[in-house]
């Protein structure tokens, strides 16, 4: 065995079926839901680098960009209104993936959907019609709450509605939606920044209605998920004959016979936050906090809203800046089909493990080159500006078939149907926090470390890395119903939840005695 307790799991499980046209159209339209936040991010990104929005939202940070040789390169986007434009949306995002947990578990997954891409969608209209800073707030709150709805109901979707085998194919999806989004937000800031009369951003942040509209029409028509069905009313006659369309055949019992136990488990748990705090849970808490709060430390999100920024901060003009956003986003993208492809034959630990070593070779030398080539004053040659451009091209690759679809998968599919939920909710809202606390304080990290900033977001992924090696448990093709193994085999946890049941084994002898 593995140090990192590596558990091979199959369609041995007992599990017959294949990847229907069913299961492909319905998580066609809920992945699309990742399109809504890669949009975001890209949008977000784009804007804040036009002239034409600065000059009308930002004027400060526009002086400081075009005319004041006092203030150091790497601080001529440092402003507080600026980063709260950006990062207001996590702190709603925050908030409203808590109250979304109770949605998804009560009324289903698609309902959050639902209320995900609605809320979105109003959210783009005030964007479009800004005229001041206060809409544009507006704007961002409500497509954070949106996001919240979403990002906490799709993964989990997609998660039960997967045949197990390939389940990590199908989930990576949405990280695949969310790339495909950024890329899109990046074509169109490229596009509209060549409207003279500078009114470009307007259709940039409208557009964001368009993928919305089409979760939120699909979502009426997609159908809920086998787990769900059966968690709500113990409709076993419904959910299998909705598992037996989704697999392809009728040899479905097994399956099935572990949903109805998984269901009648959570039944029994009426508080599934406060259940989720227990010792036998332990493994799962811990992963679901650490997998997203390492997620948001490689930096990734620095180079998803801020890339055309930090490239005109080094120099390159505002088109040029835009274009190499699309350029890392179309790596990112290429990226994430690979590891759908790969993510069921060579395991969750693999990746994690390849992609952790790319991002710290990246950030190194992202940090060296800054360090010797670019100071406070005066331009970075362009040669060594397009080197970088190339090394962040290896970093978002890295990410992108390691910890940015992964950060998805390995939480949803750990956690058992009782604190399911409870637990995705908790992964999103950690993303939304550790989000705004970087996106409020970068462009600040970033003047008074300047390099350095690089540095530090490189040690990160050296202890996340560690991380994984020692305390993550291959989890590839095992049934989520059968998932509790993986942490009786595993070197450390199998000490936490062993003792756990050895304490109510004792107690349950006890009251036996009495």
């Amino acid at each position: 065995m593995a140090i990192g307790g590596f558990v091979e799991g199959s369609a041995a499980a007992g599990y017959s079926g294949r990847v229907t046209s069913f299961v492909v159209l319905s998580c066609i339209v809920a992945g699309s839901g990742g399109i809504l936040f890669g949009y975001d991010l890209g949008i977000s990104g784009g804007v804040t680098s036009m002239e034409s929005f600065l000059s009308k939202f930002f004027p400060d940070v526009y002086h400081q960009m075009k005319g004041d040789k006092n203030v150091s390169n790497y601080c001529r986007f440092d402003s507080e209104l600026l980063t709260v434009f950006t990062s207001s949306l996590y702190v709603a995002g925050l908030v409203a993936t808590l109250f979304a947990s109770s949605v998804t578990s009560r009324f289903g997954r698609r309902a959050s959907i639902l209320i995900g891409g609605t809320v979105f969608i109003a959210g783009s209209v005030f964007g479009g019609a800004a005229v001041n800073v206060y809409m544009l707030l507006l704007n961002r709150i409500l497509l954070g709450i949106g996001l919240g709805f979403t990002n906490q109901s799709i993964p989990l979707y997609l998660s039960e509605m997967a045949p197990p085998q390939y389940r990590g194919a199908i989930n990576n999806g949405f990280e695949l939606c969310i790339s495909i989004g950024i890329l899109i937000a990046n074509l169109i800031n490229f596009g509209v920044e060549k409207i003279v009369d500078g009114w470009g951003w307007r259709i940039s942040l409208s557009l964001a209605a368009v993928p919305a509209a089409f979760l939120t029409i699909g979502a009426i028509f997609l159908p809920e998920t086998p787990s769900f069905i059966i968690q709500r009313d113990g409709n076993i006659d419904e959910a299998k004959i909705l598992l037996q369309r989704l697999r392809g055949t009728t040899r479905i019992q097994k399956e099935l016979d572990d949903l109805v136990s998984a269901s009648n488990t959570s039944r029994t748990i009426q508080h599934p936050f406060r259940n989720i705090l227990k010792r036998k849970y332990r493994p799962q808490l811990v992963i679901a906090l650490l997998i997203p709060f390492f997620n948001q430390v490689t930096g990734i999100n620095v180079i998803n809203f801020y890339a055309p920024v930090m490239f005109r901060t080094i120099g390159l003009k505002e088109s040029a800046s835009l274009m190499s956003a699309v350029v890392t986003r179309i790596c990112a993208t290429v990226a994430n089909i690979v590891a759908m492809v790969v993510v069921d034959r060579f395991g969750r630990r693999k990746l994690f493990l390849v992609g952790g070593v790319q991002m710290i070779l990246s950030q190194i030398m992202v940090g060296a080159v800054l360090a010797a080539k670019f100071k406070d004053h005066g331009g970075m040659e362009k040669e060594y500006a397009y080197l970088v451009l190339i090394i962040m091209c290896v970093f978002v690759a890295g990410f992108a078939w390691s910890w940015g679809p992964l950060t998805y998968l390995v939480p949803t599919e750990i956690c058992p149907l009782e604190i399911r939920s409870a637990g995705q909710s908790i992964v999103i809202a950690v993303i939304f926090l550790v989000t705004f606390v970087i996106g409020q304080t970068f462009l600040a990290m970033l003047c008074h470390l300047k390099f350095g900033t690089f540095f530090l977001f490189g040690g990160w992924v050296c202890v996340m890395t560690f991380f994984v090696y020692f305390f993550l448990p291959e989890t590839k093709q095992l049934p989520m119903e059968q998932m509790e193994q993986v942490w009786r085999r595993h070197w450390f946890w199998k000490r936490i939840v062993g003792k756990e049941e050895e304490e109510r084994e004792a107690g349950s002898i006890a009251l036996s005695t009495t």
